[in-house]
Protein backbone atom coordinates (compact mmCIF):
# COMPACT_ATOMS: atom_id res chain seq x y z
CA UNK A 1 0.00 0.00 0.00
CA UNK A 2 2.89 2.36 0.69
CA UNK A 3 4.12 1.94 -2.88
CA UNK A 4 0.64 2.72 -4.22
CA UNK A 5 0.34 5.81 -2.02
CA UNK A 6 3.75 7.03 -3.15
CA UNK A 7 2.81 6.56 -6.81
CA UNK A 8 -0.52 8.30 -6.25
CA UNK A 9 1.20 11.34 -4.69
CA UNK A 10 3.59 11.58 -7.62
CA UNK A 11 0.74 11.20 -10.09
CA UNK A 12 -1.29 13.87 -8.29
CA UNK A 13 1.58 16.37 -8.41
CA UNK A 14 2.26 15.57 -12.08
CA UNK A 15 -1.41 15.91 -13.11
CA UNK A 16 -1.98 19.05 -11.04
CA UNK A 17 1.10 20.87 -12.36
CA UNK A 18 0.52 19.57 -15.88
CA UNK A 19 -3.12 20.67 -15.89
CA UNK A 20 -2.35 24.20 -14.67
CA UNK A 21 0.47 24.52 -17.20
CA UNK A 22 -1.75 23.30 -20.04
CA UNK A 23 -4.58 25.69 -19.09
CA UNK A 24 -2.33 28.77 -18.99
CA UNK A 25 -0.37 27.74 -22.11
CA UNK A 26 -3.54 27.11 -24.11
CA UNK A 27 -4.94 30.52 -23.12
CA UNK A 28 -1.77 32.12 -24.48
CA UNK A 29 -1.50 30.01 -27.65
CA UNK A 30 -5.18 30.13 -28.65
CA UNK A 31 -5.13 33.93 -28.68
CA UNK A 32 -8.11 35.74 -30.18
CA UNK A 33 -9.65 32.52 -31.50
CA UNK A 34 -10.40 31.51 -27.91
CA UNK A 35 -12.97 34.30 -27.67
CA UNK A 36 -13.97 35.09 -31.26
CA UNK A 37 -14.88 33.13 -34.38
CA UNK A 38 -15.91 34.03 -37.90
CA UNK A 39 -19.57 34.89 -37.65
CA UNK A 40 -22.12 32.32 -38.76
CA UNK A 41 -24.27 35.29 -39.77
CA UNK A 42 -21.85 36.46 -42.47
CA UNK A 43 -23.54 37.15 -45.81
CA UNK A 44 -21.68 35.71 -48.80
CA UNK A 45 -21.40 37.41 -52.17
CA UNK A 46 -24.02 36.06 -54.60
CA UNK A 47 -23.02 35.40 -58.24
CA UNK A 48 -23.63 38.46 -60.42
CA UNK A 49 -26.35 38.06 -63.06
CA UNK A 50 -27.16 41.65 -64.00
CA UNK A 51 -26.45 45.28 -63.33
CA UNK A 52 -28.81 47.36 -61.20
CA UNK A 53 -28.99 50.89 -62.59
CA UNK A 54 -26.40 53.30 -63.92
CA UNK A 55 -25.45 55.14 -60.76
CA UNK A 56 -25.56 58.73 -61.97
CA UNK A 57 -25.89 61.82 -59.78
CA UNK A 58 -29.15 61.67 -57.82
CA UNK A 59 -29.62 57.89 -58.20
CA UNK A 60 -29.88 55.67 -55.11
CA UNK A 61 -29.43 51.92 -54.79
CA UNK A 62 -30.39 50.59 -51.35
CA UNK A 63 -30.16 47.05 -49.99
CA UNK A 64 -31.97 46.49 -46.72
CA UNK A 65 -31.12 43.51 -44.54
CA UNK A 66 -31.11 42.28 -40.95
CA UNK A 67 -27.70 41.37 -39.58
CA UNK A 68 -27.03 38.40 -37.30
CA UNK A 69 -23.37 39.34 -36.89
CA UNK A 70 -22.38 40.25 -33.33
CA UNK A 71 -19.31 42.32 -34.30
CA UNK A 72 -19.72 43.76 -37.80
CA UNK A 73 -16.41 44.59 -39.48
CA UNK A 74 -17.00 45.28 -43.18
CA UNK A 75 -19.50 45.39 -46.03
CA UNK A 76 -18.45 44.91 -49.66
CA UNK A 77 -20.24 45.57 -52.98
CA UNK A 78 -19.44 44.19 -56.43
CA UNK A 79 -19.47 46.54 -59.42
CA UNK A 80 -20.04 46.53 -63.15
CA UNK A 81 -18.22 49.11 -65.27
CA UNK A 82 -19.84 48.44 -68.66
CA UNK A 83 -16.25 47.64 -69.68
CA UNK A 84 -15.30 51.29 -69.96
CA UNK A 85 -13.28 53.89 -68.11
CA UNK A 86 -15.66 55.70 -65.77
CA UNK A 87 -15.36 58.98 -63.91
CA UNK A 88 -16.71 60.53 -60.74
CA UNK A 89 -17.14 59.09 -57.27
CA UNK A 90 -19.47 56.68 -55.49
CA UNK A 91 -20.50 56.83 -51.84
CA UNK A 92 -21.28 53.75 -49.72
CA UNK A 93 -23.21 54.28 -46.49
CA UNK A 94 -24.44 51.89 -43.83
CA UNK A 95 -27.54 53.03 -41.94
CA UNK A 96 -29.31 51.78 -38.84
CA UNK A 97 -32.95 51.89 -39.96
CA UNK A 98 -34.31 51.54 -36.45
CA UNK A 99 -32.71 54.73 -35.19
CA UNK A 100 -32.10 56.29 -38.64
CA UNK A 101 -28.44 56.69 -37.66
CA UNK A 102 -25.51 56.70 -40.10
CA UNK A 103 -23.03 54.02 -39.02
CA UNK A 104 -20.38 54.11 -41.76
CA UNK A 105 -19.63 56.13 -44.85
CA UNK A 106 -16.85 56.06 -47.43
CA UNK A 107 -16.22 57.59 -50.86
CA UNK A 108 -14.53 55.70 -53.73
CA UNK A 109 -13.04 56.86 -57.02
CA UNK A 110 -15.02 55.34 -59.92
CA UNK A 111 -11.96 55.30 -62.18
CA UNK A 112 -10.15 52.89 -59.84
CA UNK A 113 -12.91 50.26 -59.86
CA UNK A 114 -12.51 47.39 -62.34
CA UNK A 115 -15.20 45.21 -63.89
CA UNK A 116 -16.37 42.77 -61.22
CA UNK A 117 -14.28 44.58 -58.61
CA UNK A 118 -15.22 45.12 -55.00
CA UNK A 119 -15.39 48.20 -52.83
CA UNK A 120 -15.28 47.59 -49.09
CA UNK A 121 -16.80 49.73 -46.39
CA UNK A 122 -14.67 48.84 -43.35
CA UNK A 123 -15.12 49.88 -39.74
CA UNK A 124 -12.09 51.15 -37.82
CA UNK A 125 -13.06 48.75 -35.03
CA UNK A 126 -15.78 46.08 -35.00
CA UNK A 127 -19.26 47.51 -34.43
CA UNK A 128 -21.32 45.82 -31.75
CA UNK A 129 -24.97 46.13 -30.77
CA UNK A 130 -26.29 45.61 -34.33
CA UNK A 131 -27.42 42.00 -33.85
CA UNK A 132 -30.89 41.50 -35.37
CA UNK A 133 -31.25 45.18 -36.24
CA UNK A 134 -32.58 46.30 -39.67
CA UNK A 135 -29.75 47.90 -41.66
CA UNK A 136 -29.54 49.56 -45.06
CA UNK A 137 -26.58 49.66 -47.44
CA UNK A 138 -27.16 52.87 -49.39
CA UNK A 139 -25.10 53.61 -52.53
CA UNK A 140 -25.12 56.99 -54.28
CA UNK A 141 -22.99 59.10 -56.60
CA UNK A 142 -22.84 62.90 -56.20
CA UNK A 143 -21.12 63.68 -59.49
CA UNK A 144 -21.25 60.77 -62.01
CA UNK A 145 -22.72 61.54 -65.42
CA UNK A 146 -24.62 59.25 -67.84
CA UNK A 147 -22.21 57.27 -70.03
CA UNK A 148 -19.41 57.33 -67.42
CA UNK A 149 -21.11 55.96 -64.31
CA UNK A 150 -20.82 52.59 -62.57
CA UNK A 151 -23.54 50.05 -61.83
CA UNK A 152 -23.70 47.90 -58.68
CA UNK A 153 -24.26 44.26 -59.69
CA UNK A 154 -27.19 42.12 -58.54
CA UNK A 155 -28.45 38.56 -58.47
CA UNK A 156 -31.91 38.27 -59.98
CA UNK A 157 -33.03 35.16 -58.08
CA UNK A 158 -31.22 35.68 -54.80
CA UNK A 159 -33.15 36.17 -51.60
CA UNK A 160 -31.75 36.91 -48.17
CA UNK A 161 -32.60 34.49 -45.40
CA UNK A 162 -33.23 37.48 -43.15
CA UNK A 163 -35.91 39.97 -44.16
CA UNK A 164 -34.70 42.63 -46.54
CA UNK A 165 -35.25 44.15 -49.94
CA UNK A 166 -33.53 45.88 -52.86
CA UNK A 167 -34.63 49.41 -53.82
CA UNK A 168 -33.84 51.56 -56.87
CA UNK A 169 -34.57 55.24 -56.25
CA UNK A 170 -37.06 54.33 -53.52
CA UNK A 171 -38.93 51.62 -55.48
CA UNK A 172 -38.53 47.98 -54.40
CA UNK A 173 -37.44 45.49 -57.04
CA UNK A 174 -36.87 41.74 -57.28
CA UNK A 175 -33.42 40.31 -56.65
CA UNK A 176 -30.56 40.95 -54.24
CA UNK A 177 -27.56 43.23 -54.45
CA UNK A 178 -24.21 41.47 -54.90
CA UNK A 179 -22.84 42.39 -51.50
CA UNK A 180 -21.21 40.63 -48.57
CA UNK A 181 -21.13 41.22 -44.84
CA UNK A 182 -18.24 40.07 -42.67
CA UNK A 183 -17.72 40.05 -38.94
CA UNK A 184 -17.09 37.91 -35.89
CA UNK A 185 -19.13 36.40 -33.08
CA UNK A 186 -18.24 35.81 -29.46
CA UNK A 187 -17.56 32.23 -28.36
CA UNK A 188 -19.47 31.44 -25.21
CA UNK A 189 -17.02 28.83 -23.98
CA UNK A 190 -14.13 31.24 -24.52
CA UNK A 191 -15.85 34.01 -22.58
CA UNK A 192 -16.20 31.60 -19.63
CA UNK A 193 -12.81 29.95 -20.12
CA UNK A 194 -11.58 30.32 -16.55
CA UNK A 195 -14.83 29.02 -15.13
CA UNK A 196 -14.43 25.90 -17.27
CA UNK A 197 -10.78 25.63 -16.21
CA UNK A 198 -11.76 25.67 -12.53
CA UNK A 199 -14.47 23.07 -13.19
CA UNK A 200 -11.92 20.86 -14.94
CA UNK A 201 -9.60 21.19 -11.96
CA UNK A 202 -12.45 20.13 -9.70
CA UNK A 203 -13.07 17.01 -11.80
CA UNK A 204 -9.35 16.21 -11.69
CA UNK A 205 -9.30 16.50 -7.90
CA UNK A 206 -12.43 14.32 -7.68
CA UNK A 207 -10.74 11.68 -9.87
CA UNK A 208 -7.67 11.67 -7.60
CA UNK A 209 -9.87 11.54 -4.49
CA UNK A 210 -11.70 8.45 -5.79
CA UNK A 211 -8.40 6.68 -6.50
CA UNK A 212 -7.07 7.67 -3.06
CA UNK A 213 -10.20 6.30 -1.41
CA UNK A 214 -9.90 2.99 -3.26
CA UNK A 215 -6.24 2.68 -2.28
CA UNK A 216 -7.01 3.43 1.37
CA UNK A 217 -9.75 0.77 1.37
CA UNK A 218 -7.34 -1.73 -0.15
CA UNK A 219 -9.39 -1.99 -3.35
CA UNK A 220 -7.84 -2.52 -6.74
CA UNK A 221 -7.07 0.56 -8.83
CA UNK A 222 -6.47 -0.12 -12.52
CA UNK A 223 -4.77 3.25 -12.97
CA UNK A 224 -2.25 2.63 -10.19
CA UNK A 225 -1.73 -0.98 -11.27
CA UNK A 226 -1.05 0.14 -14.83
CA UNK A 227 1.58 2.64 -13.65
CA UNK A 228 3.20 -0.01 -11.43
CA UNK A 229 3.28 -2.45 -14.34
CA UNK A 230 4.90 0.08 -16.68
CA UNK A 231 7.55 0.87 -14.05
CA UNK A 232 8.17 -2.80 -13.32
CA UNK A 233 8.52 -3.81 -16.95
CA UNK A 234 10.06 -0.63 -18.34
CA UNK A 235 13.26 -2.44 -19.33
CA UNK A 236 11.32 -5.02 -21.33
CA UNK A 237 9.20 -2.25 -22.86
CA UNK A 238 12.34 -0.48 -24.07
CA UNK A 239 13.62 -3.74 -25.52
CA UNK A 240 10.37 -4.43 -27.37
CA UNK A 241 10.22 -0.91 -28.78
CA UNK A 242 13.85 -1.12 -29.86
CA UNK A 243 13.25 -4.53 -31.43
CA UNK A 244 10.22 -3.34 -33.41
CA UNK A 245 12.05 -0.24 -34.60
CA UNK A 246 15.17 -2.16 -35.64
CA UNK A 247 13.19 -4.99 -37.28
CA UNK A 248 11.45 -2.53 -39.57
CA UNK A 249 14.77 -1.38 -41.04
CA UNK A 250 16.67 -4.65 -40.81
CA UNK A 251 19.06 -5.12 -43.77
CA UNK A 252 18.06 -1.67 -45.07
CA UNK A 253 20.90 0.53 -46.33
CA UNK A 254 19.17 3.81 -45.52
CA UNK A 255 17.72 2.51 -42.24
CA UNK A 256 15.63 4.99 -40.26
CA UNK A 257 16.25 7.60 -42.97
CA UNK A 258 13.28 5.96 -44.72
CA UNK A 259 11.02 7.46 -42.02
CA UNK A 260 12.28 10.82 -43.27
CA UNK A 261 12.28 9.96 -46.99
CA UNK A 262 9.05 7.98 -47.32
CA UNK A 263 6.55 10.83 -46.72
CA UNK A 264 8.57 13.11 -49.00
CA UNK A 265 8.56 10.62 -51.89
CA UNK A 266 4.86 9.92 -51.41
CA UNK A 267 4.15 13.65 -51.37
CA UNK A 268 6.13 14.22 -54.58
CA UNK A 269 4.19 11.54 -56.46
CA UNK A 270 0.77 12.62 -55.23
CA UNK A 271 1.64 16.31 -55.61
CA UNK A 272 2.49 15.75 -59.29
CA UNK A 273 -0.67 13.72 -59.90
CA UNK A 274 -3.16 15.93 -58.12
CA UNK A 275 -1.68 19.37 -58.73
CA UNK A 276 -0.71 18.79 -62.38
CA UNK A 277 -3.04 16.17 -63.82
CA UNK A 278 -6.15 16.79 -61.71
CA UNK A 279 -5.38 20.52 -61.21
CA UNK A 280 -5.90 20.86 -57.48
CA UNK A 281 -6.20 24.51 -56.48
CA UNK A 282 -5.74 24.05 -52.72
CA UNK A 283 -3.52 26.85 -51.30
CA UNK A 284 -0.06 25.53 -50.35
CA UNK A 285 -1.03 22.08 -51.57
CA UNK A 286 2.39 20.56 -50.79
CA UNK A 287 2.05 21.15 -47.03
CA UNK A 288 -1.68 20.30 -47.11
CA UNK A 289 -0.82 16.96 -48.70
CA UNK A 290 2.18 16.23 -46.48
CA UNK A 291 0.19 16.79 -43.29
CA UNK A 292 -2.34 14.22 -44.47
CA UNK A 293 0.36 11.72 -45.49
CA UNK A 294 2.31 11.98 -42.23
CA UNK A 295 -0.76 11.65 -40.00
CA UNK A 296 -2.43 8.84 -41.96
CA UNK A 297 0.82 6.90 -42.42
CA UNK A 298 1.28 6.90 -38.66
CA UNK A 299 -2.32 5.83 -38.08
CA UNK A 300 -2.10 3.02 -40.63
CA UNK A 301 1.29 1.81 -39.39
CA UNK A 302 0.40 1.98 -35.68
CA UNK A 303 -2.86 0.08 -36.11
CA UNK A 304 -1.27 -2.43 -38.49
CA UNK A 305 1.58 -3.18 -36.10
CA UNK A 306 -0.69 -3.31 -33.03
CA UNK A 307 -2.99 -5.71 -34.88
CA UNK A 308 -0.35 -8.47 -34.89
CA UNK A 309 1.20 -7.57 -31.53
CA UNK A 310 -0.39 -10.42 -29.55
CA UNK A 311 -0.20 -13.11 -32.24
CA UNK A 312 3.35 -12.07 -33.18
CA UNK A 313 4.54 -12.33 -29.59
CA UNK A 314 2.86 -15.67 -28.86
CA UNK A 315 6.12 -17.47 -27.81
CA UNK A 316 6.90 -14.68 -25.34
CA UNK A 317 3.35 -14.48 -23.98
CA UNK A 318 3.16 -18.22 -23.28
CA UNK A 319 6.53 -18.29 -21.48
CA UNK A 320 6.92 -14.92 -19.70
CA UNK A 321 4.27 -13.11 -17.69
CA UNK A 322 3.79 -9.49 -18.54
CA UNK A 323 0.60 -7.43 -18.79
CA UNK A 324 -0.59 -8.15 -22.31
CA UNK A 325 -1.61 -4.58 -23.11
CA UNK A 326 2.07 -3.71 -23.14
CA UNK A 327 2.55 -5.52 -26.46
CA UNK A 328 0.23 -3.30 -28.56
CA UNK A 329 1.41 -0.31 -26.53
CA UNK A 330 5.05 -0.87 -27.52
CA UNK A 331 4.04 -1.24 -31.17
CA UNK A 332 2.31 2.13 -31.09
CA UNK A 333 5.27 3.71 -29.29
CA UNK A 334 7.65 2.51 -32.01
CA UNK A 335 5.31 4.07 -34.60
CA UNK A 336 5.39 7.33 -32.62
CA UNK A 337 9.18 7.36 -33.07
CA UNK A 338 8.68 7.09 -36.83
CA UNK A 339 6.08 9.85 -36.63
CA UNK A 340 8.56 12.12 -34.84
CA UNK A 341 11.10 11.60 -37.62
CA UNK A 342 8.43 12.22 -40.28
CA UNK A 343 7.66 15.62 -38.76
CA UNK A 344 11.11 16.86 -39.80
CA UNK A 345 10.38 16.89 -43.56
CA UNK A 346 6.99 18.44 -42.80
CA UNK A 347 8.69 21.37 -41.05
CA UNK A 348 11.27 21.67 -43.85
CA UNK A 349 8.64 21.71 -46.63
CA UNK A 350 6.54 24.19 -44.64
CA UNK A 351 9.51 26.54 -44.32
CA UNK A 352 10.43 26.22 -48.01
CA UNK A 353 6.89 26.90 -49.19
CA UNK A 354 6.51 30.04 -47.10
CA UNK A 355 4.25 28.82 -44.30
CA UNK A 356 4.28 31.35 -41.49
CA UNK A 357 5.21 29.63 -38.22
CA UNK A 358 2.78 31.08 -35.71
CA UNK A 359 2.39 30.04 -32.10
CA UNK A 360 -0.65 27.99 -33.12
CA UNK A 361 1.69 25.41 -34.64
CA UNK A 362 2.30 24.15 -31.10
CA UNK A 363 -1.42 23.45 -30.79
CA UNK A 364 -1.19 21.01 -33.72
CA UNK A 365 0.69 18.68 -31.35
CA UNK A 366 -2.52 18.37 -29.33
CA UNK A 367 -4.37 16.93 -32.31
CA UNK A 368 -1.42 14.66 -33.14
CA UNK A 369 -1.72 13.32 -29.58
CA UNK A 370 -5.41 12.69 -30.27
CA UNK A 371 -4.38 10.66 -33.34
CA UNK A 372 -1.97 8.65 -31.17
CA UNK A 373 -4.60 7.96 -28.50
CA UNK A 374 -7.16 7.02 -31.15
CA UNK A 375 -4.66 4.69 -32.85
CA UNK A 376 -3.83 3.00 -29.54
CA UNK A 377 -7.51 2.41 -28.80
CA UNK A 378 -8.18 1.00 -32.24
CA UNK A 379 -4.95 -1.04 -32.05
CA UNK A 380 -6.13 -2.70 -28.82
CA UNK A 381 -9.42 -3.57 -30.51
CA UNK A 382 -7.71 -4.96 -33.61
CA UNK A 383 -5.15 -6.98 -31.66
CA UNK A 384 -7.97 -8.62 -29.69
CA UNK A 385 -9.91 -9.42 -32.85
CA UNK A 386 -6.79 -10.83 -34.51
CA UNK A 387 -6.36 -13.46 -31.78
CA UNK A 388 -9.81 -14.95 -32.40
CA UNK A 389 -10.26 -14.12 -36.09
CA UNK A 390 -7.13 -14.31 -38.21
CA UNK A 391 -9.06 -12.80 -41.12
CA UNK A 392 -8.83 -9.47 -39.29
CA UNK A 393 -5.49 -8.73 -40.94
CA UNK A 394 -7.01 -9.01 -44.41
CA UNK A 395 -10.13 -7.09 -43.49
CA UNK A 396 -7.99 -4.33 -41.99
CA UNK A 397 -6.07 -4.02 -45.26
CA UNK A 398 -9.33 -3.30 -47.10
CA UNK A 399 -10.73 -1.10 -44.34
CA UNK A 400 -7.60 1.04 -44.10
CA UNK A 401 -7.70 1.65 -47.86
CA UNK A 402 -11.37 2.69 -47.66
CA UNK A 403 -10.53 4.89 -44.67
CA UNK A 404 -7.76 6.58 -46.64
CA UNK A 405 -10.10 7.53 -49.50
CA UNK A 406 -12.81 8.60 -47.02
CA UNK A 407 -10.36 11.07 -45.47
CA UNK A 408 -9.40 14.30 -47.31
CA UNK A 409 -5.69 13.55 -47.53
CA UNK A 410 -5.00 14.55 -51.13
CA UNK A 411 -8.32 16.14 -52.08
CA UNK A 412 -10.35 19.06 -50.63
CA UNK A 413 -13.45 18.22 -48.66
CA UNK A 414 -15.43 20.63 -50.85
CA UNK A 415 -15.46 18.17 -53.79
CA UNK A 416 -17.67 15.71 -51.92
CA UNK A 417 -21.38 15.90 -52.83
CA UNK A 418 -23.68 17.05 -50.04
CA UNK A 419 -25.21 13.58 -49.66
CA UNK A 420 -21.74 12.19 -48.81
CA UNK A 421 -20.73 14.91 -46.34
CA UNK A 422 -21.92 12.73 -43.45
CA UNK A 423 -18.85 10.52 -44.07
CA UNK A 424 -16.62 13.36 -42.90
CA UNK A 425 -18.72 14.06 -39.82
CA UNK A 426 -18.36 10.45 -38.56
CA UNK A 427 -14.69 10.15 -39.53
CA UNK A 428 -12.45 11.01 -36.53
CA UNK A 429 -9.33 11.24 -38.73
CA UNK A 430 -10.98 13.97 -40.78
CA UNK A 431 -11.48 16.09 -37.66
CA UNK A 432 -7.91 15.49 -36.45
CA UNK A 433 -6.43 16.34 -39.87
CA UNK A 434 -8.63 19.36 -40.42
CA UNK A 435 -7.56 20.96 -37.16
CA UNK A 436 -3.87 20.16 -37.65
CA UNK A 437 -4.09 21.98 -40.98
CA UNK A 438 -5.88 24.93 -39.39
CA UNK A 439 -3.11 25.27 -36.80
CA UNK A 440 -0.27 25.01 -39.34
CA UNK A 441 -1.59 26.44 -42.61
CA UNK A 442 -4.04 29.06 -41.30
CA UNK A 443 -1.91 29.93 -38.30
CA UNK A 444 -4.89 30.15 -35.97
CA UNK A 445 -6.48 28.04 -33.27
CA UNK A 446 -9.74 26.12 -33.87
CA UNK A 447 -12.72 26.90 -31.67
CA UNK A 448 -12.39 25.72 -28.03
CA UNK A 449 -15.19 23.16 -28.36
CA UNK A 450 -13.23 21.41 -31.13
CA UNK A 451 -10.49 20.44 -28.67
CA UNK A 452 -13.04 18.74 -26.44
CA UNK A 453 -14.70 16.97 -29.37
CA UNK A 454 -11.42 15.57 -30.68
CA UNK A 455 -10.31 14.45 -27.23
CA UNK A 456 -13.64 12.72 -26.60
CA UNK A 457 -13.41 10.85 -29.92
CA UNK A 458 -9.87 9.70 -29.10
CA UNK A 459 -10.74 8.71 -25.52
CA UNK A 460 -13.87 6.85 -26.66
CA UNK A 461 -11.75 4.70 -28.97
CA UNK A 462 -9.23 4.09 -26.17
CA UNK A 463 -11.90 3.19 -23.60
CA UNK A 464 -13.73 0.81 -25.95
CA UNK A 465 -10.48 -0.80 -27.08
CA UNK A 466 -9.23 -1.16 -23.49
CA UNK A 467 -12.48 -2.71 -22.24
CA UNK A 468 -12.65 -5.24 -25.09
CA UNK A 469 -8.97 -6.09 -24.66
CA UNK A 470 -9.20 -6.52 -20.88
CA UNK A 471 -12.34 -8.65 -21.10
CA UNK A 472 -10.74 -11.12 -23.51
CA UNK A 473 -7.04 -11.09 -22.57
CA UNK A 474 -7.28 -14.13 -20.25
CA UNK A 475 -8.45 -16.27 -23.19
CA UNK A 476 -5.62 -15.26 -25.52
CA UNK A 477 -3.41 -18.22 -24.59
CA UNK A 478 -6.15 -20.64 -25.68
CA UNK A 479 -6.02 -19.34 -29.26
CA UNK A 480 -2.34 -18.55 -29.78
Amino acid sequence: MQQEQKILRRMAVFLFVGYLTAVVLFYFLAGEQLHLRESRGNISLLPAESGTIELTAGSVVEQQFITTVQRLEQVSVQWGTYYRQNAGTVVMELWDLQSNHLLLSQTFDAASIAEGGLTTLAAEKPMEGLYHLPLALRITSPDSQPGSALSPLMNLQGKLEEAGGLFFNGSQTEGTLCFSVRGTDYIWTGLHYWEFAVSGLGLLLLFLAVIWYRVQKGERSYVINAIIAVQKYRFLIRQLVSRDFKTKYKRSILGMFWSFLNPLLTMCVQYFVFSTIFKSDIPNYAVYLLIGIVAFNFFSEACGMALSSIVGNAPLITKVYMPKYIYPLTRVISSVINLSISLIPLLIVSALTGVSFNKSIILSLYFLCCVIIFSLGLGLLLSTSMVFFRDTQFLWGVLSMIWMYATPIFYPESILPDNFKFILKVNPLYHFLKNIRICILDGISPEPVVYVQCLLMALLALIVGSLVFRKNQDRFVLYL
